[in-house]
């Protein structure tokens, strides 16, 4: 009898146990910040300007005219400033990576949206060498994100990769995000922008990419996206080594999957966390694609070129400074195309509608305890 007892006490201690352990960690309040890129599709304004913005003027292709720029500020504004907020009481993202942008005015124009002016953000925008004219940008809640330093990192590289193997240095060899031929011609495209400063308090670094085209065919055009994984990996080595324990978000337009080479072998990213070693990145997107998601379809197949990736530090245990926490892709059905050829597809600009983008943006949640 006695035993019984014993052993009826010692169920009950471990059933209060855990019971207190789960309350407490119930009762555990964590600070949540949303992260997220979008590409904005051709966000021209109305000006002429010099660059190759013909298209879309009043009279250009596009026939864009004021309205349909507002409205296409409207409808982008709406988009940023709903991502994460159903974790995040209601905050909008604190950092948004954005591309295919003309220019710093027109961003000017989109924090100035009703939805988006009562959060505060401020800019990081640099001119690129694109043919196209556009660039890449960083917006920030000013009340949360202090930029220190930024830099628009160029990607240099050259049509007609040269076949001649010459002896290489082993500078050259880690240098490799120069693909340069004796008569080759550069490709001017998207430089890569690196932004360092201090989110609530905790130092982070942030690069926004928009990968060269597959212009000319996937085949063909591979080796420069592969230059640019390089490019971004061989920027992170340089962060670490100025700090070892850097916390790094690489975020952007691939214009690649998660499987291609650029990504998993330029930049080195992992789809599982116990894959990664020290110094590597995680791609909490190759497993979303894995299972069948995509921001935009290409040639009629759904893929994921929108993808953001941290570094292992953002994925350890101790939550007592910013830890990844989970990712997503923000698809609203109001951002989808119901009818037609294109059902299910992102709702773009038309002939007879102004939409949203070709692509759907993606998210992270970076959470921390509260103290």
């Amino acid at each position: 009898m006695r035993i019984k007892n014993v052993f009826a006490f010692i169920v009950m201690f471990f059933i209060v146990g855990i019971a207190t352990s789960q309350e407490k960690k119930a009762d555990k309040k964590f600070i949540v910040n949303t992260v997220a890129f979008y590409n904005f599709e051709n966000l021209f304004d109305t000006i002429n300007q010099a660059n190759n913005d013909e298209e879309w003027l009043p009279r250009g292709a596009q026939n864009w005219t004021s309205k349909k720029y507002h409205q296409k500020l409207e409808n982008l504004a709406r988009v940023l400033s709903e991502i994460g907020t159903n974790d995040t009481n209601h905050n909008a993202p604190v950092l948004i990576g954005g591309c295919e942008i003309e220019n710093r005015g027109v961003l000017e124009d989109l924090i100035k949206q009703p939805k988006l002016a009562v959060n505060d953000y401020g800019i990081v925008h640099y001119e690129s060498p694109d043919k196209r004219g556009i660039d890449v940008a960083l917006l920030y809640q000013k009340k949360h994100f202090k930029p220190m330093s930024s830099v628009n990192v160029p990607l240099l590289i050259y049509r007609n990769e040269s076949k001649e193997k010459d002896k290489e240095t082993e500078e050259d060899k880690l240098d490799k995000d120069k693909i340069e031929a004796k008569t080759g011609e550069r490709v001017y495209t998207r430089d890569i922008l690196l932004v360092t400063g201090f989110l609530d308090g905790e130092e982070v670094n942030v690069m926004v990419n928009h990968w060269p085209s597959r212009s000319g065919g996937e085949k063909k055009s591979s080796p420069f996206r592969e230059a640019a994984g390089r490019l971004a990996r061989k920027i992170m080595d340089s962060i670490y080594k100025v700090n070892p324990n850097a916390k790094i978000i690489a975020m952007g337009d691939l214009n690649d999957g998660t499987y291609n080479k650029s990504v998993k072998e330029g930049i080195g990213a992992k789809r599982k966390k116990e894959e990664v070693k020290e110094f590597g990145v995680y791609n909490p997107f190759e497993q979303m694609a894995k299972d069948g998601h995509c921001t935009l379809f290409y040639r009629d197949a759904g893929d994921i070129f929108d993808q953001i990736m941290v570094s292992e530090t953002l994925i350890k245990t101790d939550y007592s400074s910013f830890r990844y926490w989970k990712s997503g892709i923000y698809n609203k059905p109001y951002m989808i195309t119901t009818v037609g050829q294109y059902k299910g597809y992102p709702l773009r600009h038309g002939a007879n509608e102004v939409g949203f983008s070709d692509h759907f943006p993606v998210y992270i949640y970076l959470i921390k305890e509260a103290k």
